[in-house]
C-alpha cells in the first residue's frame, strides 16, 4: 500500500467521512474548503493520527497549515520528516 492510499485509507475510517471512498480521493483535492467539508476539529484529528501512525509531532499551525492541504502535501511532509527524501 502506498503512503498516499494509507492516508486516505486513515483519513476516511479518523474522521468518518460518509459516501467517500479512499479511492475517490484524488492526491491533489483540497483537504480544507472542498468537496470533504473538512473543519478544524478534522484537522485537530488528522494532526493525532499522523503521530499515531507515524511518530511524526505537527507542532505548529503554519506547519499544519502547509502539510494538510492534499494528501500530496501531507505525504510530502511524513516523507521529509522522515528523513526518505
Amino acid at each position: 500500500m502506498t503512503l498516499n492510499t494509507q492516508l486516505k485509507t486513515i483519513l476516511v475510517a479518523a474522521l468518518n467521512i460518509q459516501n467517500v471512498m479512499p479511492d475517490q480521493i484524488d492526491d491533489d483535492e483540497p483537504l480544507f474548503g472542498g468537496r470533504l467539508e473538512l473543519d478544524s476539529i478534522d484537522a485537530l484529528e488528522m494532526v493525532y493520527q499522523v503521530e499515531k501512525h507515524f511518530g511524526i509531532a505537527i507542532r505548529d499551525k503554519n506547519e499544519a497549515r502547509a502539510a494538510l492541504q492534499t494528501i500530496n502535501t501531507l505525504s510530502d511532509y511524513i516523507t521529509r520528516s522522515k528523513g526518505l527524501y
